[in-house]
């Protein structure tokens, strides 16, 4: 920031200012780092630095940049608004802030600004819509049925989306997108990604930070569908014409794709992306090799090239042509899902200087190839490198489940990224308490798992996530990956689609198991004799008395009126409408006693609207005013919770979105 006075994140927006300054000091500077900093100039003499080889200007303010930078082959640009006019503001333009209730909206002629409860932004400028016109709008959970994230791809959002379908517009309609921040930007770059016509697509996305904590994503749409925002590996593209031309890596400017003139008879767009060496070289040196940087190349068509397309790729780390055995060097090609890897280096002549390696080939692939330099001593290298590119798609996470202090039958499960699990157990430790996490497993991103629970434990099966008895997650490393639910957590199977070498990774005595993280629930034996009793293996059974509208009575609160009964329970058990044969029959301890009455009671008054009424009514008739004053305060609570959450969707039980949010923080 001393170099040119620019806006780093955090900074309050009105300090945003850039000016050129002397540059005579930094004629070995190599590289220059600006992203993200909503810098609105850049001096024309930063192209005169003679080793400048890396300046990074993406994700900015930048409208207009001087032709010597923007002609330099080494300039980022990309996420930044250039050639656009700053937009004025519209006065008098109208102002919508929907709240969580509310799932639509107008929009007229005039144009307007739309702000949601959730975060999410709109503007429709003056002449978007022609006559008025009603949006519907919602956020969904990912499903991986329909939403395909590439590899190394990372889902920062829900899914946003915005009807009616395919509504074309007259001008474009700016959408900002809050995303959970990932862990760095360093070699990737955030888009936001939408659904059109068959397939998904990114748009052009600037990248802004409104606060410390808060991280935006902003892009101009003429279409409504799905948008959602992922952070993807650093992508260059460009237009190759009959006449070639020649597309590099932003991340490492020595990894080059050169088109020859001739290579295609029309012009088709070429995509490149580059999976840096550092993120590789921790997994290969446990295989005794070495391996450079990952190119991922793709195009837009189906035709393949008709000339060979010549590639430089950096040597792996270590590696220099002055010591290259080149009997250890391998050129590997791989499919599209990285499922196998075909060892082409008798294919291609490979020419080596001081740091690299370059040949000509034929795309193997007419859509896609992957390409991969290894320097190894082992004999098959297509396995080794399968392994290693499977690891490096792949999360190391823990699973939890935590009960809830106040209601132990009330589990919180989660799905943990390994760096989390301490944070996560820190901030919640006084709410709730349960086992030492799980052992480490590893997922992949978008992966579909299950919890299934002990025999004996059903859950709802009208529950929109359980599947066969089951209830389902999807693990997406930066959103939630938690239930509350009611029951103890077990282990939940791997679905078929991952591949046979993750199955054998995982632990455990069966190896389609994740892992297990039993809870036992309080239990007493029951004390009625020969009847069978529905409190038979479970104290505690799922329970509430009341409705969500008046207010419900749980286990826990039971509990608590329990406590406070003590050597007055036979006279509220008789006027509650308990027999004296069941009394007779509840045992002799005084606290089993108690609880036996009253979850008798419950169990046989659970389906009675006014249940609730009855217990204030045998409470006062017992002389205990201070247990019906706790009842009545108890139910006023659930009516003020339920009216505060009537939109919600999720457990009638009372439930801990305050929690949630912290576990995930």
């Amino acid at each position: 920031n001393h170099l040119l006075g620019g806006k780093w994140k955090g900074y309050p927006e009105e300090t945003c200012l850039v000016e050129s300054v002397p540059l005579t000091n930094l004629k070995s500077l190599r590289r220059l780092h600006l992203h993200s900093n909503l810098l609105v100039t850049v001096p024309a003499s930063l192209a005169s630095l003679p080793n400048l080889s890396r300046l990074d200007l993406q994700n900015n303010c930048l409208r207009a940049v001087p032709p010597e930078i923007q002609t330099s082959p080494f300039v980022r640009l990309r996420g930044n608004p250039l050639g656009e006019t700053e937009p004025s503001p519209q006065a008098g333009l109208r102002r919508l802030f929907l709240t969580s209730g509310e799932d639509s909206f107008t929009v007229t002629s005039e144009g307007c600004r739309v702000v949601l409860a959730c975060g999410i932004h709109f503007y429709f400028p003056p002449g978007a819509a022609s006559d008025p016109l009603r949006i519907y709008f919602r956020t969904l959970a990912p499903d991986p049925r329909w939403v395909k994230l590439r590899h190394h791809d990372v889902l920062l959002s829900r899914v946003l989306e915005l009807q009616p379908h395919g509504l074309k517009f007259q001008q474009e309609v700016q959408i900002w997108m809050p995303y959970a921040s990932p862990q760095t930007l360093h070699q990737r770059e955030v888009v936001i990604r939408t659904f059109s016509g068959q397939s998904w697509s990114d748009l052009r996305t600037r990248v802004e930070q409104k606060r410390k904590s808060k991280h935006v994503a902003h892009c101009s749409v003429l279409h409504f569908s799905w948008f959602l925002v992922v952070s993807r590996l650093v992508q260059n593209e460009c237009k190759v014409p009959t006449e070639g031309t020649l597309l590099f890596s932003s991340v490492d400017p020595s990894i080059k794709v050169t088109f020859p003139p001739g290579v295609t008879e029309e012009t088709r767009s070429v995509k490149l992306q580059v999976l840096s060496a550092e993120e590789i070289e921790e997994l290969t040196a446990d295989a005794g090799c070495r391996a450079s940087p990952l190119l991922c190349l793709s195009q837009d068509s189906l035709v393949d090239f008709l000339r060979p397309v010549r590639i430089q790729l950096p040597l792996p780390p270590g590696v220099t042509g002055l010591n290259l055995d080149r009997s250890r060097l391998h050129l590997l090609h791989g499919d599209l899902e990285g499922q196998t890897w075909d060892d082409i280096t008798s294919q291609v002549v490979l020419e080596f200087t001081h740091l690299y390696a370059a040949g000509s080939l034929l795309f193997l692939n007419s859509l896609s190839a992957r390409y991969w330099l290894w320097y190894t001593t082992k004999t098959y290298i297509g396995g080794i490198a399968k392994k290693v590119y499977e690891r490096l798609r792949m999360y190391q996470v823990n699973f939890i489940a935590l009960q809830r202090r106040k209601d132990p039958e009330q589990v919180l499960l989660q799905c943990v990224p390994k760096h989390k699990v301490d944070p996560v157990l820190k901030k919640l430790q006084d709410r709730y308490r349960g086992p030492e996490p799980s052992d480490m497993v590893e997922m992949f991103e978008g992966e579909q798992f299950f919890a299934a629970f002990e025999h004996g434990i059903s859950i709802d099966m009208d529950r929109p996530d359980c599947v066969d008895g089951r209830l389902s997650f999807i693990f997406y490393s930066h959103l939630k990956n938690m239930k509350e639910i009611y029951v103890s957590f077990y282990r939940g199977a791997v679905p078929e689609s991952i591949s046979e070498d993750a199955r054998r990774r995982r632990k455990g005595p069966d190896s389609l198991w994740l892992a297990t993280l039993p809870i036992k629930l309080p239990r007493l034996k029951p004390r009625w004799g020969e009847n069978p009793s529905p409190l038979n293996g479970f104290s505690f059974p799922p329970l509430n008395l009341g409705n969500a509208e008046t207010g419900y009575l749980t286990q826990a609160n039971l509990l608590s009126i329990a406590r406070r009964v003590g050597a007055d329970w036979q006279t509220v058990g008789l006027h509650l409408g308990l027999t004296y044969q069941q009394i007779e029959r509840i045992g002799e301890d005084l606290n089993k006693q108690i609880l036996d009455m009253l979850f008798s009671w419950a169990q046989q008054n659970s389906e009675d609207p006014d249940c609730v009424s009855k217990l204030i009514t045998a409470m006062k008739e017992s002389g205990r005013q201070d247990i019906a004053d706790e009842v009545e305060t108890i139910i006023e609570l659930g009516r003020q919770k339920y009216r505060e959450s009537i939109r919600r969707v999720g457990l009638e039980q009372e439930s801990s979105a305050e929690d949630s949010a912290i576990a995930m923080g």
